[in-house]
């Protein structure tokens, strides 16, 4: 895979060099286009390290921001951008940003940021880690795996490791996880208990855990943090409740419900506007959305959205570490659309 990701860089790097991106950049095609820029995580430590498709430096982002101004790109509100794409106004150049989750390293890292260049910003937020202010299981317990990589773990039954396991690998540690996983499903735990069980796996693992857990890198924001930024700008909209997506109606809607709700406690605002957690969708979503009046919907699937684009399917491209400057300048200009994905680099992107 590292070879075709460097293939790729060499190819681009060239197609640049020839005044390939700065003649696309300026083509029709791609003024008729609306790129909208997906993040996660901005991280405080080492957490690009731990997932570099999930977080990036908050150098990184702030060049990837100054990229955008540079280069005379149009950073449009989402809202804004998707009524002037289907009404066939896009000014050149358009560009949307969007976070999702809603991670403390929004409001401490990405936010600021923002601001300094003056750029609007959706948030897809997911809402009950925000009232109960308890660090994010799955992340927390994937990143306590990652730290203690050189390790083998013994096995311990009452946290779902039943036997030893090599942290060495990416494929190892997802198994590890998958093990606890399994073990909180099979018992039924609430948010509190599994928070129990992240305290337990870090003392087995040799981890300070309120060392970690008081940084809040898993952390999502607080709901005073949320009110903050919509005051001051930050267009709050629904990424599910739970952070979950279900083929059954009546509990996908009620993550919508929720989702929505707590979001109109928060800022005042009925959020229209949709992301799906994962970038899971499904055909039967889509009708679920719209008699849900949601008017859109983001995916990660990557891709620039046009004018004839479904509103309920539309393309993102998720831009974390994994991401050379010169593949983020390549979707900016449109010429990254042209280029066929490879079935492994299309699982890189």
């Amino acid at each position: 895979m590292a070879i075709l990701k460097t293939t790729k860089r060499v190819i681009l790097g060239a197609l640049k060099r020839t005044g390939a991106f700065s003649w696309m950049r300026e083509r029709q095609w791609r003024a008729d286009r609306l790129l909208i820029l997906g993040y996660h995580s901005i991280s405080f430590e080492d957490e690009h390290e731990w997932d570099p498709s999930f977080s990036m430096p908050a150098s990184v982002f702030e060049a990837r921001l100054e990229m955008l101004r540079s280069g005379g790109y149009s950073v449009l509100p989402l809202h804004e951008a998707l009524s002037k794409l289907y009404s066939n106004a896009l000014p050149p150049k358009s560009v949307a940003i969007t976070f999702d989750d809603g991670l403390y390293n929004f409001y401490a890292r990405a936010f600021p940021i923002l601001r300094k260049y003056g750029f609007p910003v959706t948030l897809y937020l997911t809402t009950y880690y925000c009232h109960n202010n308890l660090p994010v299981f799955n992340l927390i317990c994937s990143y306590m795996l990652w730290k203690r990589r050189r390790t083998i773990v013994v096995p311990n039954p009452a946290l779902g490791l039943n036997s030893p396991i090599d942290l060495a690998t990416y494929s190892s540690r997802c198994r590890a996880w998958d093990n606890i996983s399994a073990y909180t499903e099979q018992n039924r735990l609430t948010a509190v208990q599994k928070n129990e069980l992240a305290k337990a796996i870090a003392l087995h693992l040799e981890l300070d855990y309120e060392s970690i857990a008081s940084k809040r890198l898993c952390h999502l924001m607080t709901p005073d943090e949320i009110k903050e930024v919509s005051r001051n700008g930050v267009d709050i909209q629904m990424h599910t409740h739970r952070h979950r997506i279900t083929m059954d109606q009546s509990l996908f809607e009620r993550e919508i419900y929720e989702n929505r709700s707590k979001i109109q406690e928060l800022t005042g605002r009925q959020a229209k506007h949709f992301c799906y957690p994962s970038g899971v969708h499904r055909r039967p979503y889509l009708s679920w959305l719209s008699d849900q009046g949601v008017t859109s919907a983001t995916t990660c699937d990557p891709g620039l959205a046009h004018a004839k684009s479904n509103p309920l399917l539309l393309p993102r491209i998720l831009d974390a570490s994994h991401i050379s400057h010169i593949e983020f300048e390549s979707w900016l200009t449109g010429v990254s659309a042209f280029i066929p994905r490879n079935p492994l680099l299309k699982r890189l992107q």
